[in-house]
C-alpha cells in the first residue's frame, strides 16, 4: 500500500520508473515494432535529452514507457498522473473532476479530460476476458435508468413516450443501462439506447455463457432469451419477492441491484452531471472497481497498479472526448 506522500506521487522520474516496473518487468519493449531483445534497445543520455529516453536499433525510432498508452504526449508530470490514477481506483464511488483539480493543483478542464483518459484505461476487453458464468455459475441481469435522456425515446410508429399521470416520466425519460454480474466474480454494465427483447438478448448472448445458470427478475424482457441458457430462474418483484429458496440455491437478483447501488450513489453524489455520450466511460469506471473490489482482496494499491497497466494500447484524445460530446 503506497500512502498519498510516497515519492511516485510527487517525483516524476519515480513515477516513471514505478510505471516502467509495470509496463517493462523484464526491460523495455518498443512500442513501435515490438521489440524486446534488450542488446539491441538503447538508453539515450545527456544533457539534451529527458530521463527515460530509449532507442530502438531495430527500427530506430526513440520512445519512452508512455508512448502506445493514454498519457502519450501529455505536458502533465507523470507523477499527477500516477496520483490521479491512484485516486480513482481507490475511491469507491468515483472522484470529481473538481476534486482531482484541487487536489493535483491543474485546471477544472485538464482535470476533467485526466479522469476521462483515466477511465478509457479502466476499460476491460471483453474478447480477451471472454464470456461471464460458464457451467454451474449463476449470472444475475436486471436493467435501470438513470438521468434524463438527452433524445425522446421513440416507441412504435413514431409516437413519443408521454409521462405518466402523476406527471412523471419514469424510465420513458431516462437512459436505460442493462447490468450484468457473476455471483463472486465480474460485473458489466451496458448503455442501451432502447430496451427491447432484441437488444437485451444480444447483450446476454454476447457476454454470458449458455452454460450459466441465469437469475431475473420477472420482466418479459427476458422471458424468451432466459430459454437459451442452461435454467432461468424469477423473482416476483411486483408480488414484494426479492428472493426464494429452492433446496440449496437461493434465486434472487440482489447481487446486480447491489452494482447498481453503488454505480447510481456515484453518480448522484458524486458526479452529479454526465452527458449521455459519455456514459459508457463511467460505467466501465465503476465495472473496474466492482471487478477489483476489497472483498476479493485486491487492495487500493494493487487496483491501481492494475488500472496503470491497462493504459497500454489504448488513446484518448481531446478532440474524441469533444465528438462524442457533441454526437
Amino acid at each position: 500500500m503506497y500512502a498519498l506522500d510516497h515519492e511516485i506521487y510527487h517525483d516524476a522520474n519515480k513515477a516513471r520508473e514505478h510505471l516502467e516496473a509495470i509496463h517493462w518487468p523484464n526491460g523495455p519493449i518498443c512500442p513501435h515494432c515490438g521489440n524486446c531483445d534488450q542488446t539491441a534497445i538503447t538508453k539515450l543520455a545527456g544533457k539534451s535529452t529527458r530521463p527515460g529516453v530509449y532507442k530502438c536499433n531495430a527500427c530506430r525510432d526513440p520512445f519512452t514507457v508512455t508512448v502506445g498508452t493514454v498519457f502519450e504526449r501529455s505536458k502533465i508530470a507523470l507523477n499527477k498522473w500516477v496520483l490521479a490514477a491512484h485516486l480513482m481506483a481507490a475511491s469507491k464511488k468515483g472522484i470529481s473532476a473538481h476534486q482531482l483539480h484541487r487536489m493535483l493543483g491543474v485546471t477544472y478542464k485538464t482535470a476533467w479530460f485526466m479522469a476521462h483518459r483515466i477511465r478509457e484505461a479502466m476499460k476491460e476487453d471483453v474478447k480477451s476476458s471472454g464470456p461471464l458464468g460458464g457451467g454451474g455459475k449463476t449470472v444475475e441481469a436486471d436493467e435501470t435508468y438513470i438521468g434524463k435522456r438527452e433524445t425522446p425515446r421513440k416507441l412504435a410508429r413514431g409516437r413519443i413516450a408521454k409521462p405518466t399521470k402523476g406527471g412523471k416520466s419514469g424510465g420513458a425519460d431516462k437512459r436505460i443501462v442493462v447490468g450484468l454480474v457473476e455471483r463472486g466474480g465480474k460485473s458489466r454494465m451496458f448503455h442501451l439506447n432502447e430496451a427491447t427483447r432484441d437488444t437485451v438478448r444480444e447483450v446476454l448472448v454476447r457476454n454470458v455463457s449458455r452454460d450459466s445458470n441465469l437469475y431475473t427478475d420477472e420482466s418479459r424482457l427476458y422471458t424468451v432469451v432466459g430459454k437459451e441458457f442452461e435454467t432461468h430462474k424469477t423473482t416476483k418483484h411486483s408480488a414484494k419477492e426479492y428472493a426464494r429458496r429452492e433446496g440449496d440455491v437461493v434465486i434472487h437478483s440482489n447481487t446486480i441491484e447491489a452494482v447498481f447501488s453503488v454505480f447510481k450513489r456515484g453518480m448522484i453524489g458524486v458526479y452529479q452531471h454526465c452527458g449521455e455520450a459519455h456514459l459508457h466511460r463511467y460505467l466501465a469506471e465503476f465495472d473496474f472497481r466492482h471487478n477489483r473490489r476489497a472483498a476479493l482482496k485486491i487492495s487500493d494499491a494493487e487496483r491501481a497498479e492494475q488500472l496503470l497497466a491497462g493504459a497500454r494500447d489504448k488513446r484518448l484524445t481531446y478532440r474524441r472526448i469533444g465528438e462524442a460530446a457533441h454526437a
